[in-house]
């Protein structure tokens, strides 16, 4: 028998493994349960969620739109930071998880709920970012983790999707195409199936978001971004909330083939894993903002700020969204984006987002010093002493091994 539990706040997607989930937590644990889910840009996917959730048995459903506090407080962030993980992924999962489980905790404190629970699996990253945050913002809280709990009756998808059928709970996914997929404003990922075999590469027919580039348009499309303190306000001169500027940019990244990551990636509980994402917006943006970056930042902060990245990746990645060491980190963050103000010019083609123009009021760059034509600011005799200075550890080094000293 099951310990008494009164009342769960599930993170629910009307996925596979929530939707089993919540009909588990009712049989299991004889208990009430809130079906949440967060509206933060899964379009189509959010209809009828509510009337599934309610047939499965949730006693409440609320679906929350947190689409511009996830791109503000979110999304807006980890771009200013420019932040990747291992070099290749935006992290739409990993910025998404803590917002949806900062959520949920408020919804248990309203309703009056003993325990929250997600669908995440004891293998994957999202298990600890939804933990993390509970603990963080409600240590007394009870976490039911389905897939660790001993009380769970299944050992794979395939059955699930038989206890699905039994209960006559609909379900996308099939034993023939069992990908799990992730779709928010920023991305949608791919996981599962054929992509478990790293050597394999994606069916055309699992992409959303993007064209393929081969059959995007041939003729490049230009458009210019304005950033005010290394936020984007703005495409080609339309002032936009964060939400509504994100989706335009998927919308026309991805009719040009932009934001397509096939990675192996390191999880945080140790294993590799092959995960495919569609990130078009976050693309072409994390390119204009280091495009205005670059004639806006100071050399030193910029190369300060460019080695805290893998560390911000890291954090925001394993879920220490909520820990004091982001909070200090975001803060220095946010104080080197001060001057990063002004206008980014991209050309998107076929795939490729290529920077062909920034400007800004603040801008470190002068014509006058880099000129290859005649100058009045910079006399090139100077760069002989500074050569020899910073040369003199070399010499020395090169004597040395030569007995020369």
């Amino acid at each position: 028998m099951a310990d008494k539990v009164k009342k769960v706040v599930l993170a629910y997607s009307g996925g596979l493994d929530t939707s089993v989930i919540l009909k588990w937590l009712i049989e299991t644990y004889k208990c009430e349960v809130i079906a949440f889910a967060a509206d933060i840009g899964q379009e189509e996917e959010l209809d009828g969620l509510r009337e599934k959730a309610q047939k499965t048995g949730a006693s409440k459903v609320y679906i929350d739109n947190l689409q511009e506090e996830f791109v503000r407080d979110f999304v807006f962030p980890a771009l200013r930071a420019n932040a990747i993980y291992e070099g290749t992924y935006l992290m739409g999962t990993s910025l998404a998880r803590p917002l949806i489980a900062k959520r949920q905790i408020e919804i248990a404190v309203e309703e009056g709920a003993d325990a929250v629970s997600h669908g995440s699996t004891g293998k994957g990253n999202d298990q600890v970012r939804f933990e993390l945050t509970y603990t963080a913002l409600n240590p007394a809280i009870r976490i039911i983790a389905a897939w660790r709990d001993p009380n769970w009756l299944f050992d794979s998808r395939g059955s699930m999707i038989d206890f699905a059928r039994k209960h006559s709970i609909p379900v996308a996914i099939t034993k023939e195409k069992p990908y799990s997929s992730d779709r928010n404003l920023l991305h949608i990922s791919h996981e599962g199936g054929i992509l478990e075999d790293p050597w394999m590469e994606p069916h055309e027919d699992m992409f959303v978001l993007t064209t393929a580039p081969e059959k995007a348009p041939d003729l490049a499309a230009y458009v210019e971004i304005d950033f005010r303190k290394g936020n984007p306000v703005a495409i080609d001169g339309v002032k936009m909330s964060g939400a509504k500027l994100l989706r335009s940019m998927n919308k026309l990244a991805g009719a040009n083939g932009i934001g397509r990551v096939d990675m192996v990636e390191n999880r945080f509980v140790g294993m590799k894993s092959r995960g495919v994402y569609e990130t078009p917006g976050g693309t072409a943006l994390w390119a204009a903002h280091r495009a205005v970056e670059s004639i806006t930042m100071d050399r030193e902060v910029m190369l300060m700020r460019d080695s805290l990245i893998p560390k911000y990746a890291q954090l925001a990645y394993n879920g220490f969204w909520y820990s004091p060491e982001m909070k200090v980190l975001q803060k220095f963050i946010d104080e080197t984006q001060e001057n990063v103000t002004g206008t980014a010019r991209l050309k998107l083609y076929k795939g490729n987002c290529i920077v062909v123009g920034r400007k800004s009021p603040n801008s470190l760059y002068s014509e006058e010093f880099v000129t290859f034509e005649k100058d009045r600011v910079y006399d090139q005799k100077d760069a002989t002493g500074f050569i020899r200075l910073n040369a003199l550890r070399l010499k020395i080094q090169a004597f040395m091994k030569k007995g020369k000293m």
